[in-house]
């Protein structure tokens, strides 16, 4: 990792075998490894890193402090919100019906099809060689366990394991299952003792359920 575009705690660090567009930005504090490609056009948000072997397809947007691992795939037009963790060799897909030729038998060209993409809210982690089916969206702090196909949305705080992958419980922040609180619907993070609550088929932070039910003025 000898290869940084600017100077000081702020560089950008690209590993001289990887291939980083001209077109692509990378945000103060970026570590690219070796043999990533991130392709045209993508914005990689500050701190974030690419590691071995990763693609970034063109157009790709990550925001602050994400993590691709190695050999990752993230097909376009996927969206990465801040802090989002992309296990090694997890793939986001982005065709619907796909088929290498039209049904003339023509090889199909980008004006062919409509590319689909995977949006990760913040906090979202999906673990290792896990499938990600666009269209579909990664509900914030939800945690896909490793080898899981995601076929639907996932909401805010789940756990989804299996093929195709289901609720199995919920998680916090710190990405510990929580467990059942001291009232029906409530639960509680064992790490960091923060509260949540059920909200229809999600899960909300205690706190902010508090904050909506202050009176404003």
């Amino acid at each position: 990792m000898t290869a940084s575009r600017a100077a000081g705690d702020d560089a950008v660090t690209v590993a001289p075998t990887a291939d980083v567009s001209a077109q692509a930005r990378l945000g103060p504090g970026c570590v690219v490894w070796h043999l990533a490609q991130v392709r045209e056009d993508a914005v990689v948000g500050e701190g974030c890193i690419i590691g071995r072997g990763a693609y970034i397809g063109p157009g790709v947007t990550m925001g602050r402090n994400c993590k691709v691992q190695n050999h990752a795939l993230v097909y376009e037009p996927a969206v990465l919100h801040e802090g989002v963790f992309i296990g090694p060799a997890v793939v986001f897909t982005n065709d619907l019906h796909p088929r290498a030729v039209t049904p003339e038998g023509r090889l199909k060209q980008g004006r062919d099809w409509e590319a689909v993409g995977v949006t990760c809210l913040e906090g979202a982690s999906v673990g290792a060689r896990s499938v990600c089916i666009a269209p579909l969206t990664l509900g914030r702090w939800c945690l896909v366990a490793a080898g899981s196909v995601v076929t639907r949305d996932v909401p805010d705080f789940a756990l989804v394991a299996g093929v195709p992958a289901r609720r199995l419980g919920w998680v916090g922040r710190a990405g510990v299952p929580l467990v059942p609180g001291d009232s029906p619907g409530t639960w509680v993070d064992p790490a960091t003792g923060d509260a949540y609550v059920e909200d229809g088929d999600g899960l909300v932070e205690a706190a902010d359920v508090l904050k909506d039910s202050e009176p404003s003025g």
